[in-house]
């Protein structure tokens, strides 16, 4: 592996994540209950986790959750889904659902803008690559690094998704970077690091509360001789 010319970056549990807020679950039941703590993580995690199934689901559900973040229509389609089959009333899943594809309710690690920054400084291209049926691009304008990445590379936008070389590869094609000469940086062995498959190094990176990952995207880089 030579210098590393370009990083491939997640979206969620990497970069961002979906941190809910008490207000969201106000009014809540889940199975005539009240949304305690418990359940609001449990939630949370059944929109974010990056594979698995969490819920039953029949043929139809199948075929939107398979392909959820292909489409906008069967992503709205699989996670309204799954919020019913957890015990939301209908108004409420659609509610939690809208707030889940708002980029700007996405909470950035701390170190991802100076990450990001310190990578274009040194000329270091960056993609961010995500399995995603929404526009991440306004959570980045947030922080004001919409700009400083070259390419956002969303699988609802380039009909593959992760573990697909065929998304890797396009990221790589798109930056003008031989694989050799990549690393992506994700929180999902089974679904970033399929970037391995088409030549990229991987670095996993654990996806806790951003409040307790302050350097997660440092570390990582660094484990691949890349300082920032």
């Amino acid at each position: 592996m030579g210098p590393i010319d370009a990083v491939l970056f997640d979206f969620s549990g990497t970069l961002f994540r979906l941190e809910e807020d008490e207000s969201w679950f106000r009014g809540m039941q889940v199975d005539d209950r009240e949304v305690d703590r418990h359940v609001q993580a449990e939630l949370m995690h059944r929109m974010t986790a990056p594979t698995g199934r969490h819920v039953d689901m029949g043929p139809e559900a199948s075929h939107a959750w398979a392909n959820r973040d292909l489409a906008p229509h069967l992503h709205r389609e699989a996670y309204l889904h799954v919020l019913r089959e957890s015990g939301l009333a209908d108004e409420h899943a659609e509610s939690l659902y809208g707030l889940m594809i708002d980029p700007k309710n996405w909470t950035p690690y701390p170190d991802t803008a100076e990450v990001l920054r310190g990578l274009q400084t040194q000329g270091v291209r960056t993609a961010v690559v995500s399995n995603i049926a929404f526009d991440v691009r306004p959570a980045f304008a947030s922080i004001g690094v919409a700009e400083i990445v070259d390419e956002f590379v969303l699988s609802f936008e380039v009909g593959a998704v992760k573990p697909d070389a065929a998304i890797f590869e396009t990221a790589l094609s798109r930056l003008g970077v031989g694989a050799d000469r990549a690393l992506m940086v994700g929180d999902s062995d089974e679904a970033d690091g399929g970037a391995r498959a088409v030549g990229c190094a991987f670095a996993l990176v654990d996806p806790i509360p951003t409040a307790e990952r302050a350097d997660g995207l440092r570390a990582a880089l660094a484990q691949h001789g890349v300082a920032v």
